[in-house]
């Protein structure tokens, strides 16, 4: 389990913190209500499968909406942030290679917009 705040889990099963796989990670994150991540600039692709609920993604070219059963595939680079409405929302997240802290570039504080 990793660390996080708000009404969230987060389990990283294969991945630097907890395999110390550096190649890909997976991680499965379940939100029980609203939440906006902060922006990050990842070095990373990432594949995310919703499994539950609405899941909006927010990036450089605009915004999609991925609803359960739905992925998104978002290329290394681009400046993105994740979000739910107050239902909440579970999701698969792979990054290849592994997502690490260092690599995902995450902006300090939370865009003024939202």
């Amino acid at each position: 389990m990793v660390p996080v705040t708000g009404g969230q889990t987060l389990m990283e099963h294969v991945g630097r913190l907890s395999t110390g796989n550096t190649d890909v990670s997976l991680a499965h994150m379940t939100v029980s209500g609203a939440w906006v991540e902060s922006w990050r600039r990842a070095e990373h692709e990432e594949v995310v499968l919703v499994l539950k609920g609405v899941l909006t993604i927010e990036h450089d070219a605009g915004m999609m909406q991925a609803h359960a059963g739905q992925s998104v595939v978002v290329p290394p680079g681009r400046r993105l942030r994740h979000s739910c409405g107050p239902t909440g929302a579970e999701f698969v997240s792979v990054c290849l290679p592994a997502y690490s802290p260092e690599s995902a570039h995450v902006e300090s504080s939370i865009d003024p917009r939202m």
